[in-house]
């Protein structure tokens, strides 16, 4: 299993609950941005720099995460894309993208930016804050215990 993570826009304490989950549960990890990223000194851990372009961390990601993966990320299109292959996906504030809960998503996603195109304000997600810390680090562990425990294919 690999941890892959949509990074150019993961906030920096998701990062760090990963960093340290990765040595934890000795796993590989990999973040992909259209930027350089620094990293800690860790053989499983690594970033990969894409060029800049719409979508081009996500097609990365796409083609190269395998069934049984996890992918963090907030994009819902990339999820949803994502949960088709049979990847584990989990939002930077703890959310579980699944095969039954990625279209009622995609849907409103598309509700708000058709609301947004026609020029209705509904402003952005909240400030990400110390619960969304705490309910992120809580569903991963949950999902890595989950993952570890089930028998291997």
């Amino acid at each position: 299993m690999q941890i892959w993570v949509d990074a150019d826009a993961c906030p920096v304490v998701v990062k760090e609950i990963l960093f340290r989950a990765s040595q934890r549960w000795q796993k590989p990890l990999t973040l992909v941005a259209n930027q350089m990223l620094r990293t800690p000194p860790f053989h499983l851990i690594k970033a990969v720099q894409v060029p800049r372009g719409f979508d081009v961390a996500d097609d990365y990601i796409v083609e190269h995460a395998s069934a049984g993966d996890l992918v963090i990320t907030g994009d819902i299109p990339l999820a949803a894309q994502l949960v088709e292959k049979n990847v584990y996906v989990l939002s930077s504030r703890g959310e579980r993208f699944t095969a039954d809960n990625i279209r009622e998503r995609l849907s409103v996603r598309d509700m708000l930016e058709e609301l947004r195109g026609a020029g209705v304000e509904i402003g952005g997600p909240a400030a990400f804050s110390q619960s969304d810390r705490r309910e992120f680090a809580n569903a991963l562990d949950a999902l890595m215990m989950r993952l570890a425990r089930a028998p291997s294919a």
